[in-house]
């Protein structure tokens, strides 16, 4: 009976030795990188250098196999640390086998105005550029990813799904696939809209202390900043398409043109052969996220359907922000077994 035990002790060990040393591999590492890049030079006060993390999978460090690497960018008022609280559900995604090992990049695109809304001003910096040359070429370069893109997809939540969309568009060369987790900036509605009370709220305030106490006049100014910008018209420095002026609607036609330029909605048909490149396009919104993110997702998904483009449009019960984040939420559950399905894994 002795022998019995310490066999039975003996195999225990081993077993919780085995378990720990699995339990330790199937964990992924998330590290801080920097770039800096030429196409955010400015004189604004814009900082050209800018963090990124990224998700390295599990036994990254202990094989020479190189990976897809998906592009998350993240909303209005985020940044890149946003991965530190997602690698739990990375690690849980891959153990789980909705996704085969990949690695996650978020770069940093939070600007003074709190949101580059991935465009390029010309003035703030070209943070479109940055993200699909630079941080595309830095990954490549840097870590072992398969540099092809076929391999490459871009995702991101509310700003960061409008910036995926917006980027997959002009680059289907760089990006083979894209999902927008309620995706916001579509299209002119709501909030954003000259018939909301934003725009004469905007009128009455002169100031960044009072700006930001608002939060739709923040997004309008992130708009202009990013989408029509006027080193020459402070204190914003920048043009709105629409200004109240006592009880008088004004229009800016020439500005709300370069507000349309930028606004996946009215981008369709100037980019009706990128999106056709494609491979697959997806994107989600919350049933109950509010009008501005409904009515819009569904104009974008009905102008892709009336030219042709092949799409997923999903509404699901859910706000903005509900049910996204988890592990029963849509990113381990919808946007990563998409990618799976859709990139190239070695």
């Amino acid at each position: 009976m002795p022998h019995l035990r310490n066999q039975i002790l003996l195999f225990l060990a081993l077993w919780f030795c085995y378990a720990s040393a699995i339990a330790q591999e199937s964990q992924g590492t998330v590290l801080v990188d920097s770039i800096y890049s030429e196409n955010l030079e400015n004189n604004f006060g814009e900082n050209p250098t800018r963090k990124v993390s990224i998700y390295l999978p599990p036994n990254y460090e202990h094989t020479q196999q190189r990976y897809p690497v998906i592009y998350f960018l993240h909303g209005f008022m985020g940044n890149n640390q946003m991965l530190s609280y997602m690698k739990e559900i990375l690690d849980f995604s891959i153990n789980t086998h909705k996704i085969r090992p990949f690695i996650m990049v978020i770069p940093d695109e939070q600007t003074t105005y709190d949101g580059s809304f991935y465009s390029n001003s010309g003035i703030y910096g070209n943070w479109e550029d940055f993200t699909a040359f630079d941080l595309v070429e830095y990954m490549d370069e840097n870590y072992r990813t398969l540099a092809k893109k076929e391999s490459r997809g871009i995702t991101g939540h509310s700003m960061g799904a409008y910036g995926a969309l917006k980027i997959a568009m002009h680059h289907p060369d760089i990006f083979n696939s894209v999902y927008g987790l309620s995706p916001g900036a579509l299209a002119i509605v709501r909030e954003y809209g000259p018939n909301s009370d934003t725009y004469k709220e905007l009128s009455g305030i002169d100031n960044y202390e009072d700006l930001n106490k608002t939060y739709f006049g923040k997004v309008i100014i992130a708009f202009a900043k990013s989408w029509s910008p006027n080193p020459n018209n402070p204190p914003f420095y920048c043009d709105l398409p629409f200004e109240v002026r006592g009880e008088e609607l004004i229009v800016n036609q020439e500005v709300l043109k370069k507000w349309h330029a930028n606004m996946p909605v009215h981008m369709i048909e100037d980019n009706l052969d990128n999106l056709q490149q494609l491979k697959a396009i997806k994107f989600d919104w919350g049933r109950n996220a509010g009008d501005r993110f409904t009515i819009q997702c569904k104009m974008f998904s009905q102008r892709l359907e009336n030219v042709g483009i092949t799409h997923f449009a999903e509404e699901y019960i859910g706000t903005h922000t509900s049910g996204i984040y988890t592990k029963d939420g849509r990113i381990p559950n919808q946007m990563l077994p998409f990618f799976d399905f859709y990139l190239e894994f070695q």
